[in-house]
């Protein structure tokens, strides 16, 4: 290790030369394991540099020490780039700014480890933007950008990073800093004469101009030749960290089109799209995208055809110009903004959709983005789909047609060795294909491992010995993210699926993320949850994406040995909300939720379990007793001046009911309809929160029922029971015994007619998914699952023709984000319209999230989960607004954070008859 003689060493000396974080611990080296993509490798540490003097100190250590060196930005890379052997330096957590923006030169400054959109939002109002704008802008870096020379769907008109790039502070490892841009300037020594040495190999190798999305390799070293202008910025894009680490560099911007519009053109099929393609270059689009119907899945909204090419254009003439000139079989040109953000999700949304096959089966990158030139997009995606079949694979590609690019995961088998010796085989004449057609194996993600061993096959043997001598002229000890690139690891090495050992529990699960860290999102508010810790804390630990991979390595037992004992598993959990926002927000459907049940399950077996999930976990076997003994007043009483033990003692405890809703309900006997027609008799499921907290608002959705000429029936209080508080607290053998005691209290489900309405919305979700998932084999869960409606999807389906009275006010409040990730909001939308209810509700997280905000050393996060969208647009709500939530643990939120007594949709309705 030449100065530095171990691993300790190298950490006390890399604390006590830098300002920035040193982490050498187990959750630290876990979190960096892996990015995006198929590939796994172990750092030996992570560095969190505060400045460029501490990337510089940093560079020189690991160079004494012959450590490796790997750059990361937002772990966003799909092809295992951003993975190394070393010590990574993640630069998204101190070197973030944007320094500077001109906007008379239209230029930025910015470090490498700012989030694209961020730039994006701070430049839009001097009208422009960064033109290159890959998928994952809410969370990639400039630095990853600059690195993977990213390119996105606009580099029709705007070009990819490297065109955007003018000047880079660059240092090599071993310390030495340059700042290079045009001309020779600050280029290492040598490179000069190794290009007028290769002037032949340049030409002939590289330099061909009609093609833009020539990403592999070093593939923008033409950038050096005399006639290209010498952009030695240039020629470092693309690089892939291979070559020094970027701190800061300067970039450059284009003006935003005022009134874009979006034309949508139909075709037959995939090739007729890609074909027409090409053609529509001439108009001079912002973008043309491609998909096909397999992809798309019975998206509404678009004109007739079995493929479509999204073309946006500057301006409506120059859109209905392209609708006349287009040979498509149907076409829409759209000009309003908001149509046009609702059919942009559609071809987000399928980005999503194309990590599963239709069967169901996760497909996989590796093969996420070749281009060919654009002319030759229709043949080659026929030849592609050809070679798929021949090797039984599936994949829907789609991407940026208007440059050849296809963007495409593929269900291959990277476990077994058949299905790793297919990849290989498949890899090999895949890359053949794309050269055969003149195309680049890597049209906009890089090469990384993935694609590196096959570059012989793309450029020769002379270009590639040309990239590793450039390769050695910036990093001759080869310290900089070695195996990638130059001399590379085999396309089969490192795979990170092979160290789970097979059938362990949450082995498939967690193997589902995929990377692509959409949980990471940089995007202030939105209608979305995921992931309320990691928005408010900034770390990555506590992002869906961090959570499912330490997991993975607790599984793996490399880095985090004790499996489930694991106290770094079990703090990164700590602070997860059981929001289950990434069920639904995530693109693979990562469930940290049910995996935290899993976890906390294990880990607490055979042990005493923290107090709180004997008190809150417990909560409807204290509140059934309390009701038994009618001790409501005393414990009301007792609660408004003591603290319970294991409970976080900046929370004052919700008042328990002095009447249960069931108690009310068999005073009251049984409820008639009062509407006309035949009765439907909806089954009131009293959940614990509604029977014992607020039976206001069961006894307000009875009054609505029979409004709504529906009768009522209502199983026997304390009986049933979602084992929701079981489930959350990862008692799940407790849970079951609920679930069955629950079920045969209903018999074979004799006890439930219709619909089961259940008023309490993460109670709705635990019967809808948590009780099937538990009791998997009982068929009686399934039916009771299918059975379950919320409140407003019972009256939509079952009193169709009800006029629910006219409230005629603005709402604000929350939506709860078990109804957003599980049971879906649309019926209460419309219900709300009906209803004369105007607003949105607020997204994210109130931050209670049941037991969470009553836990011991959650109260800043859950306060802070509540700030970020929930208090600030109760603020700013309308004098006459009624506050809305239907969850129980929303309203105790606004109640105890924002100062209003905020009422369930039943109470508004019930109010208003």
């Amino acid at each position: 290790m030449g100065a530095v003689t171990s691993t300790g060493e190298l950490q006390r000396t890399l604390r006590a030369e830098l300002r920035g974080e040193v982490d050498f611990g187990a959750a630290a080296r876990a979190l960096a394991t892996m990015d995006a993509s198929n590939y796994r490798r172990v750092p030996v540490g992570v560095v969190a540099p505060r400045d460029a003097g501490d990337v510089a100190a940093a560079l020189r250590i690991c160079a004494e020490a012959g450590v490796p060196v790997v750059p990361r930005g937002g772990g966003t890379s799909i092809a295992g780039q951003a993975t190394g052997t070393g010590v990574v330096l993640d630069l998204t957590r101190h070197m973030n700014a944007l320094v500077s923006v001109d906007p008379e030169a239209r230029t930025a400054v910015v470090q490498p480890g700012l989030v694209l959109d961020r730039l994006r939002d701070a430049v839009r109002p001097y009208g422009l933007t960064f033109g290159p704008d890959p998928s994952t802008h809410s969370r990639c870096t400039l630095g990853g950008m600059i690195g993977n020379n990213a390119c996105g769907a606009h580099s029709v008109a705007w070009g990819t990073t490297a065109d955007n790039v003018t000047e880079l502070e660059v240092v090599r490892y071993g310390g030495a800093a340059h700042r290079i841009g045009t001309g020779w300037t600050g280029a290492p020594a040598g490179l000069r004469e190794l290009v007028e040495g290769n002037l032949a190999v340049l030409r002939t190798g590289l330099a061909d101009g009609s093609f833009s999305r020539r990403i592999s390799g070093y593939g923008g070293l033409d950038a050096l030749l005399p006639e290209r202008g010498v952009r030695v910025a240039r020629a470092f894009c693309g690089s892939e960290g291979t070559l020094g680490v970027v701190t800061e560099a300067v970039v450059r911007l284009v003006e935003l089109p005022p009134a874009p519009v979006l034309a949508v053109l139909g075709y037959p099929d995939e090739s007729a799209a890609a074909d027409a393609a090409a053609g529509l270059l001439g108009h001079g689009p912002l973008t043309v995208e491609g998909m096909a119907e397999d992809l798309v899945r019975g998206a509404a909204g678009l004109p007739r055809g079995r493929a479509w090419l999204f073309v946006e254009m500057p301006d409506e003439a120059a859109g209905r110009r392209l609708l006349r000139d287009a040979d498509a079989l149907d076409a829409a040109l759209v000009t309003d903004p908001a149509a046009q953000r609702a059919l942009w999700r559609i071809r987000e949304d399928a980005a999503g959709t194309a990590t599963r096959t239709p069967s169901g089966a996760m497909a996989w990158p590796g093969w996420e983005d070749c281009a060919v030139p654009p002319a030759r997009l229709g043949a080659y995606l026929r030849e592609f789909r050809a070679l798929l079949a021949q090797h039984g694979l599936h994949g829907t590609p789609y991407g940026h047609f208007g440059e050849g690019c296809v963007h495409v995961r593929i269900d291959f088998d990277l476990v077994s060795a058949a299905g790793v010796a297919r990849f290989r085989a498949f890899s090999e004449e895949l890359a053949d294909l794309v050269v055969a057609h003149g195309g680049s194996l890597s049209g906009e993600h890089g090469d990384g491992q993935a694609r590196a061993e096959l570059l012989p096959r793309m450029y020769g043997p002379r270009v590639v010995e040309l990239f590793g001598a450039y390769k050695d002229l910036w990093d001759p000890a080869a310290g900089m993210n070695p195996g990638i690139l130059v001399r590379p690891a085999r396309l089969d090495e490192n795979l990170r699926f092979a160290v789970v050992p097979a059938g362990a529990p949450l082995g498939a699960e967690v193997a589902r993320c995929v990377g692509v860290a959409k949980c990471r999102s940089a995007e202030p508010g939105g209608a979305g949850v995921m992931c309320p810790s990691y928005r408010v804390t900034g770390e990555e630990r506590h992002s869906t994406r961090g959570r499912a991979r330490l997991l993975h390595e607790m599984l793996a037992g490399e880095v985090i040995t004790d499996g489930w004992r694991s106290a770094e598993v079990a703090e990164a959990l700590d602070l997860c909300l059981g929001c289950k926002g990434c069920r639904s927000d995530c693109p693979v459907g990562v469930d940290v939720a049910a995996y935290k049940a899993e976890f906390l399950h294990r880990h607490w077996s055979g042990r005493l379990r923290p107090l709180s999930h004997y008190t809150l976990g417990g909560l409807p076997a204290w509140l059934r007793l309390i009701a038994a003994l009618r001790a409501a007043g005393p414990v009301n009483a007792a609660g408004r001046v003591l603290r319970v033990p294991g409970l976080a003692r900046e929370r004052g405890l919700p008042a328990v009911a002095g009447v249960p809703f069931t108690r009310w309900w068999g005073a009251r006997g049984a409820a008639a309809p009062t509407g006309s027609g035949t009765a439907v008799t909806v089954t009131l499921w009293p959940d614990t929160f509604t029977e014992y907290l607020a039976p206001e608002a069961g006894r307000a959705a009875v009054r609505v029922l029979t409004a709504a000429g529906l009768g009522v029936t209502v199983p026997a209080g304390g009986r049933v029971c979602c084992g929701l508080t079981y489930v959350s607290t990862g008692r799940l053998d407790r849970a079951r015994r609920v679930l069955r005691r629950t079920l045969d209290t209903l018999g074979d489900l004799d006890g439930v007619r219709g619909p089961v309405l259940v008023l309490e919305p993460s109670c709705a979700a635990a019967l809808r998914t948590d009780l099937p998932a538990l009791l998997p084999d009982d068929p009686r869960a399934h039916r009771l699952a299918a059975a379950v409606r919320t409140f407003a999807e019972t009256l939509e389906e079952h009193a169709p023709h009800w006029t629910p009275p006219r409230l005629d006010r603005p709402v604000a409040g929350q939506t709860h984000c078990h109804q957003h990730a599980v049971l879906g909001d649309a019926a209460d939308r419309r219900l709300r319209a009906r209803a004369g209810l105007t607003g949105e509700l607020s997204g994210g997280c109130c931050g209670l999230a049941g037991n969470f905000g009553f836990e011991p050393g959650h109260h800043a996060v859950s306060v802070a989960c509540a700030e970020e969208q929930l208090l600030p647009s109760l603020r700013t709500a309308a004098p006459d607004a009624a506050v809305l939530a239907d969850g129980f643990s929303c309203r105790t939120q606004i109640a105890q954070l924002g100062g209003h007594r905020a009422r369930h949709l039943a109470e508004l309705l019930a109010e208003g008859l």
